[in-house]
Parts: structure tokens; sequence; C-alpha cells
């Protein structure tokens, strides 16, 4: 029903569902109205229920946007009071929705970000030609230095992509991902065809690693890593225009490079790059207790950038494994 609806992106599926369950533990808790004609609206939710962060609804955590899907004819006023009841009667805080469409019944999001959507349905010279000339230059030098990128999506890619990560994580100061959360990645969905993880080797060593989720003609650029000691062989942007081509040759036609915190420059220059379509991801949050929106930072530098920074690989691991279910 949700691909029948057009509306849906990678984020309403069951595996990214089944990711977050089996990963932190959170309860699933999707509103929905069917009629006899099918779907009319649909909200997906993840109740995260910690003693450190509070109670909450959010549509979805760690995710970029999930929108609710309302069709014609249904009252996105009338649908958002019902999840309203259902918040207060189980204990939320507040709830949070995530969303590149505005939100009728509020004026105004509690936050915005980033988001670039690259139309990769066109050939190949047409697409390169359209990038920023630096970034073309990126790509010409990679290919030069002998940078190589291949495709997979068994548990060694993941692995492999697993460190980078964990390498970048503490460049910027926090703790990487539950290394559970990329297994449950490769389980539900790299496994079953729905996404891929892209590395760059030079002399043998991974410095550069994507993972990409596609659902239908959509492609999402979900996490990023690369090895700082590297960056001037420019394998970020060949990694990035090896999975644009490996897509666009299988029919894909959007590919939405995610969000980026407006503080994010060094990212959302690479990001414009590519000059994709820039839009607003707006979330919105509705505090319970108030009965209002409440504002949200979206600051994302801090005091704990530089505790993280310091700490040893081996603790910040254990340190995402115990805070990031409490996160979401």
């Amino acid at each position: 029903m949700v691909l029948a609806s057009g509306k849906g992106s990678f984020f309403h599926s069951s595996a990214w569902a089944r990711v977050l369950t089996d990963s932190y533990g959170y309860k699933p808790a999707y509103f929905s109205f069917i009629d006899g004609k099918g779907l009319k609206a649909l909200a997906p939710f993840m109740e995260v229920n910690s003693p450190i962060t509070g109670n909450r609804g959010v549509c979805l955590p760690f995710t970029d946007y999930c929108e609710p899907i309302i069709e014609d004819g249904c009252s996105m006023g009338d649908f958002i009071s019902r999840i309203i009841g259902f918040g207060k009667e189980s204990g939320w805080r507040y709830f949070e929705i995530r969303s590149v469409a505005s939100l009728a019944p509020w004026p105004a999001p509690s936050a915005s970000y980033y988001d670039h959507v690259l139309d990769i349905s066109r050939d190949e010279k047409a697409i390169l030609s359209s990038f920023r000339a630096s970034t073309r230059a990126n790509i010409k030098r990679a290919e030069k230095e002998g940078v190589n990128v291949s495709m997979g999506s068994s548990m060694d890619y993941v692995r492999r992509f697993y460190e980078l990560n964990c390498m970048t994580r503490k460049t910027h100061g926090l703790p990487p991902q539950p290394f559970r959360f990329f297994e449950n990645i490769q389980k539900y969905i790299l496994s079953r065809g729905h996404g891929i993880v892209a590395l760059a080797d030079f002399g043998g060593i991974a410095v550069a690693g994507d993972i990409f989720f596609n659902c239908g003609d959509e492609v999402i650029y979900k996490y990023g890593a690369s090895d700082r000691k590297y960056q001037r062989y420019g394998a970020n942007n060949l990694v990035m225009w090896e999975a644009i081509k490996y897509y666009a040759s299988r029919g894909g036609k959007r590919f939405c490079l995610g969000r980026t915190d407006p503080e994010h420059n060094g990212l959302l220059q690479f990001k414009r790059g590519w000059r994709g379509q820039e839009r607003a991801i707006n979330y919105y949050r509705y505090d319970l207790r108030r009965d209002s929106c409440s504002s949200l930072s979206s600051k994302i530098r801090g005091f704990h950038n530089k505790v993280f920074s310091n700490m040893p690989v081996s603790i910040l691991k254990l340190s995402g494994s115990l805070l990031y279910k409490h996160m979401g």
C-alpha cells in the first residue's frame, strides 16, 4: 500500500523498522488510516523509552526524513490529533516528525536542515558536466592517483566501512554507532538488495566508503566515512561518483544526499558541489505537556566533542554501544 501511494520512501519500509527495533529495542507505533479503497494516511513512529533522555515518539529515529503519507480527503489536523492522544496516554514527553514538506497544523518547524537531490535519470556525460568544476577535478585526481572503488553488500564490506566510520566519528568528536546496528543493516537491507557499500582503496588500504539505500527509483546516501590522511587524493568524490553511475545504470532517477546540519560547512560545501536541488528538511517537535510546538537546536558542536575526540577508539565504541539507544 505504501508503494502504491507513490509517496513513500525507503524509511517507510519494514527493513528499516527491523534495523531500528533489533539494534536499539525501540517499539514501533505506526499510525494508519485505511478504508475500503486502501491507505489514506500513515505516520511511522518508534517509541523511545529512555531513563536518561525521556520517553517520546519519533518519526523516525536516526532517519533523515520520514514524512507522513496523507492522501486527498484525509485531514492532517485530525490525524495529528490522534497521535497527540496516543502520545499522552503513553506518557510521551513529546513527539517529533521529520518531513520534507511543511506540516499544515504548524506554522513553522522546530528546526531545519538541508538535503540535496540529484537527477540521475540523464546520461552519464550530462550528469558529470553538471557538477561543480572542483568536484569534477577531484574525481579526475582520484582516478589519476590510482584510487579504486568497489561495491558490495557482504559483512566484509560492512566491517571495513565500520572501521573507517570509527575513525571519522572520532575526528568529529562523536562515538560511532554500535557495530550491531551495521550488522542489522547488512542483514535486513544490504543482503536483500536494498543497498550497497562502496569502498575506495588506495594501495590496498580502504581510505573512504559510503553506504547507500535504495527503494524503487530513489537512492539515499546514508553514511559516509574516510581516512583524513588520504583526503588529498579525492577518494570521497570518486566513491560518490561511482555510486551515482552504478544506480543511474540500473534505472535510478533521484539520488538524495541526505540530511546536512546548517553548521556543518565542510559537508555542506561537499554536497553542493554535486549541484543537486537544495531543499529543506523540517523537524517538528510537539511538546505534549504544553500542547505546543517547541524549538529544537540544530547545534552540532559542544564540549562533548572535545571529550569524545580525545578518547581511544575502543572506548568510543563502548560509548556508542551504551549511548545510542538513548539518542534516537
